[in-house]
């Protein structure tokens, strides 16, 4: 494949040789008869190799590198010299050199130094594509001192092997971290497998997790390798952790111990060289004094733990939040150019957000999908996120013919929906929110037929 070869030297006969040579290999050549010029073309050509020569006027080839340095930090540069030196050698490498070459330039040693040096251009080139990748697609969004220091936890555990359990509110994020730690490891560029414990169910736990031959049970028409197998090499996120069953929980603790899993209907154990981060909404210490989950198995998994803040923890991050939605979100369906208005973002962040991130993110990409305008509104809010409470409350005031009672009923029944649907159905919580008591919210509930027997 071609490349950008950019050549630095202030001899004509030598710019000359290298852009028959290099052209030759059909690579496009950019020739610089001064340090001055090559900065100057640079951000333009964007080479992915430099032949820099040492000795020039006006501007040596190791000021010229340090220059260069300062303006891409990446490209490979190889040094030449017919004065060379093992003290040459030493300084334009301590200055970002990646090799040296002395002239003559031997067309041997030429053509392994070209290959080798655009070799690591181009994987340092796709590291840093995978960084950009993995970093846009897994950011961990906030300002806040909670996420600042999970940014940090995440630094330090990721290189190490150590298993890592997760704990927070559903939406907080646990996946998220999860990746992020896989992404911050050696392991970044194996499998990140995951299994949601909690949506499998118990009669194919073990398929799904260990595997099984052909003809093991009804339906297994070929072997299939489970998830240990399959994260072989990287990373195993078992999900919802709390919900597995203690039988499972016992196979999964015989893996970890072993470093091996045999399939069902099988006699061959398999070698696997998994990470095992685990997630969970529950409360692990308590399910253990409850019996329904293994001691052992938790003090297996909670090797570091690492708890994911709820949004109500770290309110200041919400308009952050939502600007980096806009932005993932922009594309889709009527979300291309519309932003929130500043009395928008400041509603968002006062409103109560039991669903945390993930409630939020549905909420943006559904205001940015079903506003009208060209930006969202407060009144957008009101009206797609409250089951259209201050809409119909407005139309409640402009009735006509309504006594003071009808209108004050109508207007609590508005708002006790409104309030029990963003808390999703939950009484406690709502009631909590409204300064009530949970009792008195499900008389007035009853009063205005707002559903039966609930949560």
């Amino acid at each position: 494949m071609s490349k950008t070869i950019m050549v630095v030297d202030d001899e004509k006969s030598i710019r000359d040789t290298l852009k028959e040579v290099l052209t030759y290999a059909e690579h496009e050549v950019v020739l610089c008869s001064s340090g001055k010029e090559a900065l100057k073309l640079l951000p333009e050509a964007r080479p992915d190799l430099i032949l820099l020569d040492v000795k020039m006027a006006d501007m040596d080839g190791i000021q010229t590198l340090r220059r260069i340095r300062e303006l891409d930090h990446d490209v490979v540069v190889v040094m030449m010299s017919g004065h060379g030196s093992i003290a040459t050698a030493v300084q334009a490498t301590q200055a970002g050199a990646w090799d040296f070459m002395e002239k003559p330039l031997d067309n041997v040693r030429l053509e392994l130094t070209l290959r080798n040096a655009l070799e690591k251009a181009s994987s340092d080139r796709d590291a840093a594509h995978f960084h950009r990748e993995t970093e846009a697609r897994h950011t961990m969004v906030g300002r806040s001192d909670e996420m600042e220091a999970l940014r940090q936890t995440v630094a330090r555990v990721g290189p190490t092997p150590a298993r890592v359990l997760i704990t927070g509110e559903n939406g907080s994020g646990k996946e998220l971290v999860a990746r992020a730690i896989h992404d911050n490891s050696s392991r970044a560029r194996q499998p990140f497998v995951e299994v949601n414990c909690a949506a499998i169910p118990s009669e194919l736990f073990e398929s799904e997790l260990f595997g099984h031959m052909k003809g093991s049970f009804t339906g297994a028409t070929a072997d299939r390798p489970g998830k240990f197998e399959q994260a072989d090499g990287g990373t195993l996120f078992l999900d919802e952790i709390g919900d597995m069953e203690l039988s499972a929980q016992a196979k999964v603790l015989r893996a970890l111990q072993e470093g091996e899993v045999t399939r069902i209907g099988g006699a061959k154990a398999f070698r696997v060289d998994v990470r095992v981060i685990a997630a969970t909404n529950k409360d692990l210490p308590h399910e253990i004094a409850q019996g329904r989950f293994r001691e052992d198995l938790y003090y297996r998994l909670n090797v570091v733990p690492i708890r994911v803040p709820p949004l109500r923890e770290r309110r200041e991050d919400i308009p952050l939040l939502i600007h980096h939605f806009e932005k993932q979100l922009a594309g889709g369906a009527g979300a291309a150019t519309k932003r929130f208005d500043d009395e928008a973002v400041e509603r968002l962040a006062a409103r109560h957000w039991p669903g945390n991130v993930r409630e939020l993110r549905n909420a943006v990409e559904r205001l940015l999908i079903l506003s009208p305008g060209k930006n969202v509104g407060v009144r957008d809010i009101g009206r797609l996120l409250a089951g259209g409470a201050e809409e119909a409350l407005l139309n409640t005031v402009g009735g006509a013919g309504m006594s003071l009672e009808e209108f004050l009923a109508d207007a609590e029944k508005t708002f006790l929906a409104a309030r029990l649907a963003e808390f999703h159905g939950d009484r406690t919580s709502a009631a909590k929110s409204m300064g009530i008591s949970r009792s008195l919210l499900t008389k007035r509930m009853q009063k205005f037929g707002l559903g039966g027997e609930g949560a």
